[in-house]
């Protein structure tokens, strides 16, 4: 088994969903924990009591991370708490489906291109700036940035731009050992728009449709792969983009 014994992880968006399972698989394997929520206190504080049952540390911390300032102080507080930041996954994002082209509104584009692209590309700024040497850097994305679905041109337009990101920093700080690579996940089953199994019951099969497995991602499929972008196996794997998504191509 992976061990993340000593190790730091900062998850952003981490209260609930795919976030949650990843800081509670990091914790699982030793690491301590920096929680990150926006808004939803009560579930954040649930999930560090889930943590902090596993024997190790875990803080949690506000702040929208559209917000340069609130960035700057989560990373700045982790490191207080801690002493040092070894494992980033810039997770946090919001998302829009169902919606043409020829009806988004500029307030709609505005609200997903902040929080998903510039709140990830400062989110892995900041991580730049705070990760230790031979630390890992985790950008979660959407296979809609691989394999374009109608009514998700926002949406999937914003989660493409810090695929870019990452490719330059893995160039960028690749030097101090530390890997920065992105995970694609299919569309995740309880997290998400989905986290109700009767929502967009139409978006559901035409993605069921298209899946091989005939199923959704399950937060678990994506929690395995950010196990391996966050231990030793990874070392040398950097600027790249990996699929979660059961083989399915469109």
């Amino acid at each position: 088994m992976n061990s993340l014994k000593g190790k730091v992880a900062l998850i952003t968006g981490s209260a609930r969903g795919l976030g949650k399972a990843i800081a509670e698989r990091y914790a699982a394997l030793g690491a301590d924990i920096v929680l990150n929520y926006s808004r939803d206190q009560i579930a954040a504080e649930e999930t560090a009591s889930t943590i902090k049952a596993m024997g190790v540390k875990v803080i949690a911390i506000q702040g929208d991370i559209s917000k340069v300032k609130d960035l700057e102080k989560l990373f700045t507080e982790a490191k207080a708490a801690f002493g040092k930041i070894d494992i980033v996954v810039a997770n946090a994002g919001i998302e829009l489906v169902e919606t043409p082209v020829t009806d988004f509104t500029e307030e709609q584009f505005d609200r997903v291109f902040t929080i998903n692209t510039k709140g990830s590309y400062f989110t892995m700024q900041q991580a730049a700036k705070h990760v230790a040497d031979n630390g890992r850097i985790i950008y979660i994305a959407s296979s809609t940035t691989s394999f374009p679905v109608p009514g998700m041109a926002v949406y999937g337009g914003s989660k493409t731009t810090p695929r870019y990101m990452v490719d330059v920093l893995s160039k960028e700080i690749g030097h101090r050992g530390v890997t920065v690579n992105s995970i694609i996940p299919f569309a995740v089953d309880h997290a998400g728009i989905f986290v109700d199994p009767a929502s967009y019951p139409a978006l559901r099969k035409q993605l069921l449709d298209s899946s091989p497995m005939g199923r959704l991602a399950e937060v678990e499929d994506v929690a395995n792969v950010a196990e391996f972008f966050a231990s030793d196996l990874s070392s040398f794997v950097s600027g790249q983009h990996l699929l979660v998504n059961g083989g399915a191509t469109n």
